[in-house]
């Protein structure tokens, strides 16, 4: 088992937007191992590349979610087939701990490829599709908590400064393009 450190939020790569992957090789075929056993041995519902530290276009997600046989995309885009929205509760391993409720789109289509380079397509809807736009939104450097009004913004940066992982981390907050 390969799994690594995950970033927490305050590190600068969570903030940069990821590189798109150029080259299906053995390199990214062990960055994709990496997440997998990552995610594993954390337990959460997805994870991307930018939270072990690395900048490329890449996410996995967990088999539970209901995916079929596929776990991860490569270079990710997404579309939208219809505007239902749904509110729920939102984590993630980059800030342990904190849970928000989150609005996202009810459903999602993913296309991108796979570790392979084959074409691939993850059709979401709830929890898969919540997943997949949360791994997405890291590749964007943005991070769930992005998606607050400004005084539920200024709460949550109060209680990441007070968490017993936060370093008093400085955190800073984006706007999603999704």
């Amino acid at each position: 088992m390969t799994a690594v450190s995950i970033r927490l939020v305050g590190d600068p790569v969570l903030r940069r937007p990821a590189s798109p992957v150029e080259v299906y090789d053995a390199e990214l075929r062990k960055l994709v191992r990496d997440l997998r056993d990552t995610l594993q041995k954390a337990g959460g519902a997805g994870l991307a590349a930018p939270q072990i530290g690395v900048g490329l276009r890449v996410f996995v997600i967990s088999p539970a979610l209901g995916a079929g046989k596929v776990d991860h995309v490569v270079n990710p885009m997404l579309s939208f087939p219809d505007e239902t929205e749904q509110d729920g509760p939102e984590g993630c391993l980059s800030l342990p701990g904190i849970y928000l409720d989150t609005k996202r789109r009810m459903n999602v289509v993913a296309t991108g490829h796979t570790v392979k380079g084959d074409p691939v397509q993850i059709v979401g809807e709830g929890l898969l599709a919540r997943c997949i736009q949360h791994e997405t939104d890291h590749l964007d450097g943005v991070l769930f908590t992005d998606r607050r009004d400004v005084e539920r913004q200024r709460r949550l940066v109060a209680a990441v400064r007070d968490a017993v992982w936060s370093d008093n981390r400085d955190v800073v907050v984006k706007t999603s393009p999704h």
